[in-house]
């Protein structure tokens, strides 16, 4: 009999920093780490390409037929290709992310990619994160996460890392950017921003990246992962 893949689900709201934090999460445990944020943000790039109004969601729906999304793993780097173009390095814009909150709402959009993300948590150790895994694209993952923090850490968050690459930027602005998009995806009809019954609130405003790792880590052991999965010095 094959063993049950050990999924573990990490949801939260933009600029928590689940990204971040679960690819390092991964890395010790030698999971795959799926990011269905990059994979929503790549129809989100697709659908500015094409010119698509992101509040038609007739255009959006039927545009989404022509985004083929997948994920493959090069040199242990994760590459989000669309169409057959790794666009990895595209997709990390305010514009896009923006565009991806409007359009992951639609049902088509979803529908499209949700085939995907179960395959793959069917057929290996994955962690996938995003803004509803734990609640609707795996309900029945092992472990399950809810990664938050205050909405001006993560502004302040974001203001030092668009500081770093040299872009002009106002916190006050970023903040209440946060604040908007939190609203948006909460208040979704389809698959709202919330916290799963059985998933453990991890609040990172006064953790460092290294306590938050731990923290899921040790989670995903209490529910039955075997400790010796955690490689150390990654």
């Amino acid at each position: 009999m094959q063993k049950k893949a050990f999924n573990i689900a990490i949801d939260g709201p933009a600029g928590a920093g689940k990204s971040t934090i679960a690819k390092m999460v991964a890395k010790k445990l030698g999971f795959i780490y799926v990011d269905t944020g990059a994979m929503y943000r790549a129809i989100a790039l697709y659908m500015l390409r094409q010119g698509v109004d992101r509040t038609d969601e007739a255009a959006v729906s039927e545009a989404v037929k022509g985004a083929k999304i997948t994920i493959r793993y090069q040199d242990g780097a994760q590459q989000v290709l669309l169409n057959g173009e790794d666009v990895s390095g595209l997709i990390r814009t305010e514009e896009v992310g923006n565009t991806a909150s409007a359009t992951s709402v639609y049902p088509a959009v979803r529908a499209h990619l949700l085939a995907l993300q179960r395959e793959l948590a069917a057929s290996a150790d994955v962690l996938m994160d995003g803004r509803d895994i734990g609640t609707c694209i795996l309900p029945d993952a092992d472990a399950k996460i809810f990664l938050t923090a205050s909405a001006r850490v993560r502004a302040m968050r974001r203001y030092k890392e668009l500081l770093e690459k040299g872009e002009a930027c106002n916190l006050e602005e970023i903040e209440q950017d946060i604040m908007e998009r939190d609203a948006r995806d909460m208040n979704r009809e389809i698959a709202p921003l919330k916290q799963a019954a059985d998933a453990l609130l991890v609040d990172s405003s006064e953790m460092t990246i290294e306590q938050v790792v731990q923290a899921i880590i040790d989670a995903a052991v209490s529910k039955g992962l075997p400790a010796g999965r955690v490689q150390e010095g990654c």
